[in-house]
């Protein structure tokens, strides 16, 4: 990534690219709003339900990557070859993926970073 800085009235201001700005605005916003689903809480005895648990933190981190890429939820899907009616629902915690679906989704954002790189 390649910043400058500006100084406009006395204040001095960071140029950055418009990619890694929508990063910066989105990682701010997850802080904000909450990242993906909830975690389940446990019970009395301080169990925690083990798929619920594994498939919020799996929308979760799942989220979290396709935002930093800078992907929408159709672009992702488009990129992985999966339909967006199923990213949506992992990414609310609705639904486990299969193993071939969630392989799809990693080697796409993987793609993606790859690129990224490629560009710096």
């Amino acid at each position: 990534m390649v910043a400058g800085t500006i100084r406009l009235k006395g204040q001095q201001f960071v140029i950055v690219p418009q990619r890694e700005y929508q990063r910066m605005r989105d990682l701010t916003r997850e802080l904000m709003e909450g990242d993906g689903p909830p975690l389940p809480k446990a019970d009395d005895q301080g169990n925690v339900p083990a798929v619920q648990y594994m498939r919020a933190g799996l929308a979760r981190r799942l989220l979290r990557r396709r935002r930093q890429a800078g992907l929408t939820q159709a672009e992702l899907a488009r990129r992985a070859g999966v339909r967006v009616e199923t990213l949506c629902r992992i990414e609310k915690g609705k639904m486990t993926p299969s193993t071939l679906v969630f392989a799809k989704l990693d080697r796409a954002l993987e793609q993606v970073q790859l690129e990224a790189d490629e560009e710096v």
